[in-house]
């Protein structure tokens, strides 16, 4: 007994003691989707800002693939000592509902909470040489020619589906549907014009748009965004129903150590303060959450808010991909 306690207390004191000097090394940012997308372009805003409080480099890894899936499925198998983190947008909140038995781990049960990034609404747009002028000319013509039109989204599950699927509801016809490995060859396609028009976050849009490489429709956020001063609301040309922003969250696998995790938030905070990364955000059309949402209770609270607002929409759409 005497034996089993000590090497209990032993374990602890070593567990602290690692805990303590975190982190001795570089820290890896698992980011689910393809490099040059818009989550991929938060990720390494956030880990280079967050290297300095960290007092170490973070550095920004991608797995792509089908839905997201692999970069959760990565950390949460990764050990829990705070050198694999995840960055996740609004996807954490759906694929329990999408993908009802290929998911091999549970967004509320195999995570520690860090804490929510900023919010990016989302933009309509169309390729070139698309006919319609503006919003209520777009809705028109897709229900005049919804066997010829096409949709880009960057796979099942991924923001852009999940906008397009609010929007082609909230106008009241359904279009062709085309899933991409990831935003940028979606992307491509579209300025291309081998697709008709996609909905997708104004971080991997907004360059786009001033570029004038594609054509834009609206903007899904309650509100328009200092980025794109010009674009209307979706809500204010009189489309009510397809408001969507995505959201970005931080997390560490679970059973992280609080002193652990504890350096992970204030890091990650102070990396939010900082006016650069404020700018950077801004001039992509984010909007940095403020300091009571960047803590481990703020993201769990939303990511369950999140859960329970989209597994009503994703089961009445039909829409599942297993």
């Amino acid at each position: 007994m005497l034996k089993r306690l000590a090497f209990a207390f032993a374990a602890c004191a070593a567990f602290g003691a690692v805990a303590q000097d975190y982190p001795s090394r570089a820290v890896t940012m698992i980011v689910p989707y393809a490099a040059g997308g818009p989550t991929d372009t938060v990720a390494r805003v956030l880990a280079q800002a967050m290297t300095k409080p960290m007092g170490q480099t973070v550095v920004v890894e991608n797995k792509p693939s089908a839905g997201g899936l692999i970069g959760p499925e990565t950390v949460k198998n990764a050990k829990p000592d705070g050198y694999t983190i995840l960055i996740h947008h609004i996807g954490m909140a759906t694929t329990p509902t999408l993908y009802r038995t290929a998911l091999r781990f549970d967004p509320l049960k195999d995570f520690e909470y860090v804490g929510l990034v900023n919010e990016v609404p989302m933009t309509i747009i169309g390729k070139p040489g698309l006919p319609p002028k503006d919003l209520k000319e777009l809705m028109a013509y897709m229900k005049a020619n919804k066997d010829k039109m096409s949709y880009a989204n960057a796979g099942i599950g991924a923001a852009s589906h999940l906008c397009g699927m609010l929007f082609m509801s909230a106008v009241g016809v359904d279009v062709l549907t085309v899933p991409y490995k990831g935003t940028g060859p979606a992307m491509n396609d579209l300025v291309g014009g081998q697709v008709d028009f996609m909905c997708d976050q104004t971080t991997s849009t907004t360059g786009q748009i001033k570029g004038g490489k594609v054509k834009v429709y609206g903007i899904t956020s309650a509100k328009r965004v200092a980025s794109l001063p010009d674009v209307p609301t979706l809500d204010e040309q009189g489309l009510k129903g397809a408001d969507v922003g995505i959201w970005h969250g931080v997390y560490a696998p679970k059973g992280t150590p609080k002193p652990v995790l504890d350096k992970l938030v204030s890091s990650m905070q102070a990396a939010l303060k900082d006016p650069a990364v404020i700018a950077k955000f801004t001039e992509l059309g984010a909007v940095t959450y403020g300091p009571e949402k960047q803590t481990p209770a703020a993201l769990e609270a939303h990511l369950k808010a999140e859960i329970a607002k989209w597994a009503p929409i994703i089961k009445k759409a039909g829409v599942y991909a297993d």
